[in-house]
């Protein structure tokens, strides 16, 4: 069973700006090949932060309204939000190592 939870334009708001936890957002579309090779590293993203961190993917081509709110201009592209606000972007499939690292950096407790 797959950690990321795919969501529509309408569950958007419920599923990401008012999650209790940060949330990572994929915006991907099935003819895109580096959405599919960030598929595997995103889903041990998720088990390994699993109730620290929302996993969830939106299909740019089936869902417009949303990525055209966060100006999403490239496949794939990852925001990463926090108590409702777009924290970082991503552009392009990249190493699970960046992707932590990044995580980690946007997502680090401020002391």
């Amino acid at each position: 069973m797959s950690s990321i939870h795919e969501i529509t334009d309408q569950q958007f708001a419920a599923e990401v700006l008012e999650a209790e936890t940060p949330v990572l957002v994929e915006f991907w579309a099935p003819w895109c090949g580096p959405c599919r090779q960030l598929g595997p590293v995103l889903e041990q993203i998720a088990s390994e932060r699993a109730g620290s961190l929302k996993v969830v993917k939106i299909n740019q081509d089936e869902n417009p309204l949303v990525s055209a709110d966060y100006r999403v201009m490239g496949l794939p592209t990852m925001l990463v939000f926090e108590g409702g606000e777009a924290v970082a972007s991503m552009l392009g499939a990249r190493p699970k190592s960046r992707i932590v690292e990044e995580l980690d950096r946007v997502l680090a407790p401020t002391p």
